[in-house]
């Protein structure tokens, strides 16, 4: 499981060091790809098989289902970290993000993701108010 938030730079050549608690979990590769909210999502190859087959699921008729498919495996890239832990994000994968050079690397339970520090600071800031008003019809028999 993926927790906390760890803040990396992006390197000249567009690598980060992968936070030292998510290396094990991904060290026989990962896939990168367009995340919601302009963010990059991290996934073990184990997790990305997995929500693979869910998309596969879907209905080929549905074109809500085939627009998120093409969005979301349009901009995949599997990966394999270095020796120090190291990942290339690819340009593409960059722009989307509008990653500059500090990044915040955050734990979302099944996946990490990648979004600029300062994207993450204002989401964090905006929806840290509806957190603390969220009630249990939202994650139903927690409590």
């Amino acid at each position: 499981m993926f927790l906390g938030t760890h803040t990396p730079r992006l390197d000249e050549k567009g690598r980060l060091i992968l936070p030292a608690k998510f290396r094990e979990e991904l060290s026989a590769g990962l896939v990168l790809t367009r995340g919601q909210e302009r963010c990059i999502y991290v996934f073990s190859m184990d997790e990305f098989e997995r929500v693979h087959e869910q998309m596969r699921a879907a209905p080929i008729s549905s074109r809500q289902a085939r627009d998120y498919n093409r969005v979301f495996l349009s901009g995949a890239s599997d990966e394999v970290p270095d020796k120090q832990g190291r990942i290339t994000i690819p340009p593409a994968l960059r722009a989307y993000a509008g990653l500059d050079r500090e990044l915040a690397v955050i734990g979302a339970g099944s996946r990490a993701e990648i979004w600029d520090a300062g994207a993450w600071d204002s989401y964090l800031l905006e929806k840290e108010a509806a957190f603390s008003e969220t009630d249990e019809d939202a994650f139903p028999g927690i409590t």
